[in-house]
């Protein structure tokens, strides 16, 4: 038999907090186009999206925190997806599914938006006319690593001034004796040809 009483765990309250939030996101669908039919399969069984606790899709804003705009927006529908996203409570994250949604798409016209992030704060895009039910699941994974990373609660109730993002939980990535953190730039330059 187990005796639990002699074990402990220690940890932080943002890791705790972050973790909750991450593995339970409850996504608003706006399904504005055709790329809503490729939300309805990410929803559905064969994808199983309920591993990510995500399966609860909320069409009330005030009880979501993920917004997944999914299809080209026009200007008029614009004003009431702003609407809706700003009737979300904080904290709140937000996805943009397919070419349109990202960048307009093939619709270079006067009534079309060019890329929703135009009036929302979007924190991923997913490539793809129409994009598959496994790029909604990788941006789903996106949206948790980056609340179990960059969240903090200290940002939670803050009100005037902005703070400065949480430091993310994940060790830095060392150089190769060890003693220092290797900054981002130096791992993502290009190799000289010699």
């Amino acid at each position: 038999m187990l005796d639990l009483r002699e074990g402990f765990l220690t940890t932080r309250l943002d890791v705790l907090l972050n973790w909750a939030r991450s593995n339970s996101l409850m996504p608003m669908p706006m399904g504005l186009a055709c790329c809503a039919i490729e939300m309805m399969a990410f929803a559905g069984p064969k994808y199983d999206v309920a591993r990510f606790g995500s399966e609860a899709m909320r069409f009330s804003p005030r009880q979501a925190d993920l917004m997944i705009v999914a299809g080209w927006c026009t200007y008029k529908m614009a004003h009431a997806i702003r609407r809706v996203w700003d009737q979300m409570p904080d904290p709140k994250w937000c996805i943009a599914m397919g070419a349109c949604a990202s960048t307009g798409g093939m619709h270079r016209c006067y009534g079309v938006v060019q890329g929703v992030d135009n009036f929302l704060p979007v924190d991923v895009y997913i490539p793809g006319c129409p994009p598959r039910p496994e790029a909604v699941l990788h941006a789903l994974m996106d949206i948790q690593e980056k609340i179990r990373n960059e969240y903090s609660v200290a940002q939670d109730y803050t009100y005037g001034e902005p703070r400065e993002a949480a430091p993310p939980a994940r060790p830095h990535v060392l150089s190769p004796e060890g003693e220092e953190p290797v900054a981002r730039d130096v791992l993502h330059r290009p190799l000289k040809s010699t």
